[in-house]
């Protein structure tokens, strides 16, 4: 029996920006279980129609609890893609996880759905790092576990210096752990490169080493070993990746994520300093680059497959009403004021010049629109989350995004909440009058 799933945020304020065809939607209906509403054909063959609309799975609580994964997304992979692994529509996997390679994470995929799963349709939360050119000749210093010296170099980066880098050539920086003390003091290093930026990948596993080690490099503006007079500021640049708050894996209950991470760092950088820790970018769910990113991904997995219908809607399906329904509405909201833009500009063009821009707008417009679907798998309490009485402090009870997203209550409301990714799957087929044949 499907699990109830109600959000209880008021719609008043979303109405505003929504297209019509979405206003009364079911964000605000009970979890669906798989036996309600129509069928949908599961006969796998050739349309003669192409797709017209994509999936964005979020990974943790919707696909896998840790090492395991759900039921269902099997059963959702089955409707999904033929006998040979090939999708029946494009589908990529978004996830904040940001402590692995793209490889790895496709052969995690593969084994638990069953499927080749192409490191190409793998979106990782530090993947559009591939796109901040001006700092890959920067000698950078990388935060998290995990291959991160790998991942920053296969993202482009050129001059990469690692935790452990810093710690060897600066052992009395580091003194929580008193095993790891340096019992004879070596000479200090001659040659360490200047630090010029700071990239946060994800959690690392010695919170208190990190959060010392870069507090230093913030603190000596990259020239560690160096005592300065005055804090530098503004600070070097920070790039973090993955704001999630929590998590969820086989245990009942989330886990700390990089999100909690981010609150240490800042925080102690406040007390230090009395100074706000600003970042150069936020990457990762909901940031909109991320989802932008996302859309690229399968418009290209759309080219290199024939299809030619022109992507109209994505489907953002996630357990984490504070990143995957709080980025995919916000991008939802950025494609609609990018639609906006457009007509004004072209109401504002000769007909002549508007009849070119629509002909070349086949090939470099967005998506209509992003609707996300929340499932009840993972992080996602439906007995919590949300306050009954809407006089509550919203902030305070609800909001565990990071400090630099303003908090909107309505872009933590889904578009649709059901039980699971199967029924998740089985609802966007309904709605776009998708059959299999």
């Amino acid at each position: 029996m499907a699990v109830c799933c109600s959000l209880h945020v008021s719609r008043a304020a979303l109405r505003g920006w929504l297209p019509a065809a979405r206003r009364g939607g079911a964000a605000s209906r009970p979890c669906r279980s798989s036996s309600q509403g129509r069928p949908v054909g599961r006969t796998f063959g050739a349309r003669q129609t192409s797709p017209s609309f994509g999936f964005l799975f979020d990974i943790d609580g919707v696909l896998l609890r840790g090492r395991l994964v759900i039921p269902a997304a099997k059963k959702a992979f089955q409707k999904l893609t033929d006998s040979k692994g090939r999708f029946h529509v494009p589908a990529a996997f978004v996830t904040n996880a940001g402590n692995c390679s793209r490889d790895s994470k496709a052969e995690e995929l593969s084994d638990a759905l069953g499927f080749k799963v192409s490191p190409e349709w793998v979106i990782l939360s530090h993947s559009p790092l591939r796109l901040f050119h001006q700092f890959h000749d920067k000698c950078v210093l990388v935060c998290g576990q995990g291959p991160v010296e790998e991942n920053a170099r296969d993202l482009g980066f050129h001059h990469v210096v690692t935790i452990e880098d810093v710690r060897k050539a600066f052992p009395l920086l580091d003194m929580v752990d008193q095993s790891r003390r340096p019992k004879e003091l070596p000479p200090p290093p001659a040659d360490f490169p200047t630090i010029e930026a700071v990239i946060l990948f994800g959690e690392p596993v010695r919170w208190e080493t990190c959060l010392q080690l870069i507090i230093d490099v913030l603190l000596s503006n990259g020239n560690l070993g160096v005592e300065l007079t005055s804090v530098p500021y503004p600070h070097l640049p920070i790039l973090a990746c993955n704001m999630d708050l929590l998590w969820m894996a086989e245990a009942k209950m989330p886990r700390f994520g990089h999100g909690t991470f981010l609150v240490c760092l800042e925080n102690i950088y406040k007390k230090m300093t009395g100074k706000e820790l600003k970042y150069e970018a936020l990457i990762g769910k909901p940031s909109t680059v991320t989802y932008r990113y996302a859309e690229h991904v399968i418009k290209q997995q759309m080219e290199s497959w024939g299809w030619t219908s022109p992507l109209r809607q994505l489907y953002a399906i996630g357990d984490n009403p504070m990143a995957d329904i709080y980025g995919a509405n916000l991008y939802n909201r950025y494609l609609q004021a990018q639609a906006e833009v457009s007509v004004t500009a072209m109401a504002a063009e000769s007909e002549e010049h508007v009849e070119m821009q629509r002909d070349h707008s086949v090939s470099i417009t967005s998506a209509e629109s992003c609707q996300s679907i929340l499932v009840c798998t993972g992080v996602y309490n439906p007995q919590g989350d949300v306050p009954a009485d809407h006089n509550e402090n919203m902030l305070e009870t609800v909001f565990h995004g990071h400090r630099d997203f303003h908090f909107d209550p309505t872009l933590v409301e889904a578009s649709h909440v059901v039980h699971d990714v199967n029924d998740a799957v089985e609802l966007v087929f309904q709605k776009e009058n998708w059959k299999l044949e």
